[in-house]
């Protein structure tokens, strides 16, 4: 019996620890409680003619997401965004985008690094995506931290506070 409990034990516990985790991979509330970590069909597919679409993997909600900076950067040379907090534009280049990816409400979305080319500043953006029709693209973009300092978090329900 105790060897039963123990098995059962350490089952449970390598099951829950990874997603602890990968949860916490920015330290701190970055989703709210209805946030998961993506891994595939358990969030469903997408309705389109009629039929059920498989979800797309992470790797394809990632490569959205580098595709969409690549496109973004054809011109300049950078992504170019406006930070809502500076009034100005930031000239910012990926350096990565995190392993991560979670669904909130319609929206797949991850996190990616860029440095700003003209202050050297560390920036966070999330990036969502949506997958709409069997296609993804990039809904929203967004400054979440500047050096590391969030400028928002998020409350159960996914609904952004901002940090004061």
């Amino acid at each position: 019996m105790k060897k039963l409990f123990l098995c059962i034990f350490i089952i449970c516990l390598a099951c829950y620890v990874p997603v602890v985790f990968a949860a916490g991979e920015h330290g701190g509330k970055e989703h709210g409680g209805s946030t998961q970590e993506h891994g595939g069909k358990e969030h469903g597919g997408v309705e389109h003619g009629g039929k059920t679409l498989p979800a797309p993997t992470a790797d394809e909600i990632k490569g959205t997401m580098k595709d969409h900076v690549t496109q973004q950067s054809k011109k300049t040379g950078t992504l170019d965004i406006l930070d809502p907090v500076t009034k100005k534009t930031r000239k910012l280049k990926l350096e990565r985008i995190h392993e991560r990816v979670g669904k909130t409400g319609d929206y797949y979305y991850s996190c990616a690094d860029f440095k700003d080319t003209e202050s050297g500043e560390m920036l966070d953006l999330d990036i969502d995506v949506e997958h709409k029709s069997g296609k993804l693209g990039v809904a929203d973009v967004r400054i979440h931290k500047v050096e590391g300092k969030p400028r928002y978090t998020y409350d159960d329900k996914d609904n952004r506070i901002p940090v004061k």
